[in-house]
């Protein structure tokens, strides 16, 4: 039985205004494995009330996909890598946001300033948990933004821990993306850069993701491989190097006992 626009409402929200059959229909087809472990041409074809040609063509795009998988015996289609990939990230980011924020709680009542959590994905970084400080001047959350890791602290932190050979993987050219005057923009700087993080134990950026806005930060490694990291960020304005040296105290704390939790 097909659910109708009002079931659907209830469950996910109102329809957009102008819905795209074909996307609307792979979509449908990929929420069919809530109730069964695998769909035939012929259930997709009924299902969806189009021609099995039509069904096949859906199908064979999830396939691509990776979102689904042709059993080679039945020829009936299971969920594919793609799904289970998708549904381990998911709770993961869950799983470590719920295990790290507490630990962001206490450094935001200790430092008053925007704090966040986030993680390298390829040359960038993913912030996947903020809590905003409450100031009338304050750093806004990136909290779901992904930056160049080169032009942020956390960024910064993170690739100061990686091996040079995998840094050089990640970074063959020596041209670098910018996003502000004071970015790092090539591979020679970036290394000087990495090479004095390691030294003091926590990275910086000053106003190198965005005008008016500086941050500390200290990389966060899972047993796992996964390379997170943790940072404060503080408008120019009030950011001096004692504030600076004290955050980084601060940070490698929390880096610590995050680190401690992930074991």
């Amino acid at each position: 039985m097909q659910p109708t626009d009002v079931e659907d409402t209830a469950r996910y929200g109102p329809p957009p205004q102008y819905r795209i059959e074909s996307v609307d229909n792979a979509l449908r087809l990929l929420l069919l494995f809530e109730t069964q472990p695998n769909i035939r041409l012929t259930d997709a074809s009924n299902y969806l009330g189009v021609a099995s040609s039509t069904a096949h063509r859906l199908l064979g795009m999830l396939q691509y996909r990776g979102f689904v998988r042709q059993n080679p015996s039945t020829k009936a289609y299971e969920p594919g890598q793609a799904l289970s990939s998708i549904a381990v990230s998911i709770r993961r980011q869950v799983d470590i946001r719920t295990l790290v924020h507490p630990v962001l709680e206490r450094l935001f009542q200790s430092t008053g300033e925007t704090v966040h959590f986030g993680k390298l994905e390829g040359t960038n970084t993913h912030f996947i948990d903020a809590i905003e400080s409450a100031r009338a001047v304050r750093v806004a959350s990136r909290q779901g933004m992904t930056l160049p890791a080169n032009c942020t602290a956390t960024g910064k932190a993170i690739l100061s821990r990686l091996p040079l050979e995998q840094l050089r993987k990640l970074y063959p050219a020596e041209e670098l993306p910018g996003l502000t005057k004071g970015s790092i923009t090539s591979m020679t700087e970036l290394e000087r850069a990495l090479e004095v993080i390691r030294k003091t134990g926590y990275a910086t950026s000053q106003e190198e993701s965005e005008d008016g806005v500086t941050s500390a930060a200290v990389a966060v490694l899972s047993p796992g491989g996964a390379c997170y990291g943790i940072n404060v960020s503080v408008p120019a304005h009030r950011m001096t190097r004692q504030l600076r040296a004290e955050l980084g105290a601060k940070l490698q704390e929390a880096a610590k006992e995050i680190e401690g939790l992930l074991v």
